[in-house]
């Protein structure tokens, strides 16, 4: 069977995962190494992702705000372990402006500035600084912020939506009065960003705490949400950090309690970024492009009327714009469906190929003879194709196309959503013995393996991570959800207390 991309997932899963990025004009290079341009439907759909999250981030009491770009080397001088963490990542600022020197242009030596800027890497630092003055007593508290914002960590190795130098995100930083607060604000932003995966991304995912050798760099404790991808490696979609008053301490947040004493507050941190968009391409694309939830998808129905340049393309463009003011009076996962009519003066399949490889989840085609009986084509972006491998478009009323549009969207979404849960179910492993056996090959696809855990410290961890490393394999998370520990633990033999998982990783 022919496909719309020159390269399928079995050839070569990385190869395909940047055409889909290139053909469904997702992004593209900038010209600056790691760094890239998002395009409208590459934005679009952060852009739904922002919305949604958005809403779910109000509604736990969080309020928005912005912090600078820039912040004070001293600021992260202040938490070792933090600095340590993202030394080798950051870009800094050391002068302010640029001469004419010799022809040309470099920074001017008397410009440099009394102290380095380091530009945003994350922004626990800053924004401690900010709740080190905002916080004074335990009225305050809880103090709840977020920001939606972009962040440069210098990566030696980059790939589009997955690791990049410049990435857009949100950052959620909460200030507590006790620990059973932070954590309790900690595990509901694990939560929120479980339920939005499999909402909203309909893209399944393991909730669980990261490893102490996984945590984020000065934190008590790291929950992050897995995603299995096609190729059975790991990413990482989001993470949540319970981090204790190592930050406060740092900063100075303290309040003055009931009884009048000072006590540091207890803080989190919490993330999701454009590397949720990697996941959904690697999640749910196919051989013919991306497959787009309908909850996410900038445009849900793509209405592209087939012109033939002749006296009946009026009557086609008529129908058509009837006909999306139609669907644009629907609402759908509560909110009005959005249509596009693409009157572009492009060959009508090649439009049609174009939204299949963006993935919009219905594609409708109309003509003259659909006009003239008062019909629609119907293309479902997740059944593509006839089991005799022919493009499957349904011709349909149109009175009944729109009747059932709404249950249709649905319908894509929980299909899309069920068939990478089926995969994730199946390509978790619990019987596995032998590490090095099982992941022999660099790029054998096999998925992840659960393993029960004793949760070691020290050098017996240490040893434990450079014997994974080896086999280029990392611990993912112990699941919350898994089944209690009933035996030996897998490396140390010591009584297990936990499972977690192990697998490739993105």
């Amino acid at each position: 069977m022919k496909h719309a991309l020159s390269i399928t997932r079995a050839q070569n899963f990385a190869e395909w995962y940047q055409e889909v990025i290139a053909e469904a004009d997702l992004a593209e290079e900038s010209g600056v190494r790691g760094c890239m341009v998002i395009r409208p439907w590459g934005y679009g759909i952060w852009e739904r992702i922002q919305k949604l999250m958005d809403a779910q981030i109000k509604l736990a009491g969080v309020e928005n705000c912005y912090f600078p770009l820039f912040i004070p080397l001293s600021f992260f001088e202040k938490e070792a372990d933090h600095v340590e963490g993202f030394a080798k990542e950051m870009a800094v600022v050391t002068h302010h402006r640029l001469k004419s020197i010799d022809g040309k242009l470099t920074p001017d030596p008397d410009s440099k500035l009394e102290e380095p800027l380091v530009v945003r890497p994350t922004s626990e630092t800053v924004i401690g600084a900010a709740m080190s003055r905002w916080i004074q007593s335990w009225r305050d508290l809880p103090m709840l912020t977020n920001q939606w914002a972009n962040v440069v960590r210098w990566e030696m190795r980059t790939r589009m939506f997955l690791r990049t130098s410049e990435f857009l995100w949100q950052e959620g930083h909460t200030a507590h009065a006790d620990k059973a607060e932070a954590m309790a604000e900690t595990l509901r932003a694990l939560e929120m960003y479980r339920a939005f995966a499999e909402g909203p991304l309909a893209m399944p995912v393991v909730a669980g705490e990261k490893p102490e050798n996984e945590r984020f760099p000065g934190a008590d404790a790291t929950y992050s949400i897995e995603a299995m991808m096609q190729d059975g490696k790991a990413l990482q979609a989001g993470t949540s950090h319970y981090l204790g008053t190592t930050f406060a301490e740092a900063a100075g947040i303290r309040y003055q309690d009931k009884d009048g004493g000072l006590q540091l507050c207890h803080t989190t941190s919490w993330g999701v970024s454009t590397r949720m968009i990697g996941g959904v391409i690697m999640v749910h694309g196919d051989d013919d492009g991306l497959r787009c939830p309908p909850q996410i998808a900038p445009q849900q129905i793509v209405i592209v009327p087939m012109l033939r340049d002749n006296d009946e393309d009026a009557a086609v463009i008529d129908y058509a714009r009837a006909l999306a003011s139609d669907l644009r009076g629907l609402t759908a996962f509560g909110e009005p469906v959005r249509v596009l009519l693409d009157t572009k003066a492009i060959k009508a399949s090649n439009k049609r190929w174009a939204w299949v490889k963006k993935g919009a989840p219905l594609i409708v085609e109309v003509g003259p003879r659909d006009v003239a009986g008062g019909n629609v084509a119907v293309i479902r972006r997740d059944r593509l194709y006839t089991d005799e491998g022919k493009l499957a478009s349904a011709i349909t009323a149109r009175g009944d196309f729109v009747a059932a549009v709404c249950a249709m969207l649905e319908d894509i979404q929980s299909s899309l959503y069920a068939e990478a849960k089926g995969r994730l179910d199946a390509g978790i492993r619990r019987d596995v013995t032998d590490l090095a056996a099982h992941f022999a090959g660099d790029e054998k696809v096999v998925g992840w393996v659960e393993v029960q855990w004793s949760r070691p410290t020290g050098d017996a961890l240490d040893a434990i991570v450079q014997q994974l490393k080896a086999l280029k394999i990392t611990m993912r998370n112990a699941p919350m959800d898994a089944a209690p520990a009933d035996g030996p633990c897998f490396f140390t033999g010591a009584p297990a207390v936990e499972r977690i998982l192990i697998g490739r990783t993105y």
